[in-house]
């Protein structure tokens, strides 16, 4: 049975109110003020709130701000009762992260019908939270109304680039968020004596730049594509909004960011302390795992030599002698320049 807390300081309306969520099968807490209704949804945390914005003391404009304060209450939906219908009044209520406005007088069943809306909403969020973009595709296709791709290949500017070339350099400020439609492209470093170390692959169905967006500064690594890519580019100012009205995405956001800083965390040991051999068979591994997610044990890995040896952290000569050893040991094939897995086992032991 979910719970729904009332807060309205007019008690025939709270009654009423109660009376019919509670014939609805609803269980209902009630509240007769701002400051009593942020407590009981601090200690009972209910499925859905309902609250007036004129009362005394807090009025709802203050309860909605000191419940999004909480990051654990932050996520429950959010409805504004009130006899005011100004559009400035309902703009703001919007734009603080309230889920609906209804206005009195009203009907029942009109209450009823955005309640059962937002729970709908809400189960279907709860049911995208998993991991990786996948999840994050069907939390955007909830919270937005749109299938993400669609919606990406219909009203997004696409930009295309050749192979090699760049897609944006460190030191800019970002002007929109990536989203591969098409191709590979890598982020890199380069110092001051030219050599390059790569940072990030991405791959067909994910997202690029989005660290500087939510750092608010500029790119701390440059982009570039590794053959024949098409992006789709989401303008800053609706990826802004999109998070800010959103705090499940914004929540899927900084999982990605928080899984991106682990990975360069584990690449900056590996660089450090690793030994030659295993730092080119992590590549080679780390390329199998973007890029193979089917898992065919006959994939084969395209990619340039200077390329392999800016993942693996090497220089190019080096790369070159290892895989050698490796082909000689049967680790890998090597074919037309292309790379062939025989023993990820082993390498994965190097």
């Amino acid at each position: 049975m979910e719970k729904i807390l009332l807060i309205e300081d007019n008690e025939d309306i709270l009654d009423n109110l109660s009376e019919i969520l509670e014939l609805a099968d609803y269980e209902v807490l009630t509240a007769v003020n701002g400051i009593e209704g942020v407590t009981m949804a601090l200690e009972h945390h209910p499925d859905l709130i309902i609250c007036d914005i004129m009362m005394p003391a807090l009025d709802g404009f203050g309860v909605l701000h000191m419940l999004h304060k909480n990051q654990t209450l932050r996520p429950i939906p959010f409805i504004f009762l009130t006899a005011k219908a100004e559009r400035t009044d309902i703009r703001k209520g919007m734009e603080m992260g309230a889920d609906d406005y209804i206005t009195k007088p009203f009907e029942g069943t009109e209450l009823l019908k955005a309640i059962e809306s937002r729970l709908k909403r809400c189960a279907e969020i709860k049911q995208t939270m998993t991991g990786g973009l996948n999840g994050l595709h069907a939390l955007l296709a909830v919270t937005t109304g749109k299938d993400l791709l669609s919606s990406l290949k219909e009203d997004r500017n696409t930009n295309h680039y050749k192979k090699k070339q760049q897609v944006y350099t460190a030191g800019n400020r970002p002007e929109c968020l990536y989203y591969i439609l098409q191709g590979k492209v890598k982020t890199y470093h380069r110092n001051d004596e030219g050599k390059e170390l790569i940072t990030g692959l991405y791959n067909e169905g994910d997202f690029l730049g989005y660290t500087a967006l939510l750092e608010s500064s500029s790119y701390k690594e440059s982009a570039e594509a590794m053959e024949e890519t098409s992006l789709a580019a989401i303008p800053h100012e609706d990826f802004q909004q999109l998070v800010n009205n959103n705090p499940e995405v914004l929540h899927k956001f900084v999982q990605l960011l928080a899984k991106n800083i682990t990975e360069k965390e584990q690449q900056l040991i590996g660089l450090a302390y690793n030994s030659l051999r295993k730092k080119v068979a992590a590549a080679l591994l780390t390329l199998d795992k973007k890029y193979n997610s089917s898992g065919n044990k006959n994939f084969s890995i395209d990619i340039s030599r200077e390329n392999l040896a800016a993942i693996a952290g090497v220089a190019k000569e080096s790369l070159i002698r290892t895989l050698g050893d490796f082909r000689d040991e049967e680790l890998i094939g090597l074919k037309e320049g292309q790379i062939i897995l025989k023993g990820r086992e082993k390498l994965d032991m190097h």
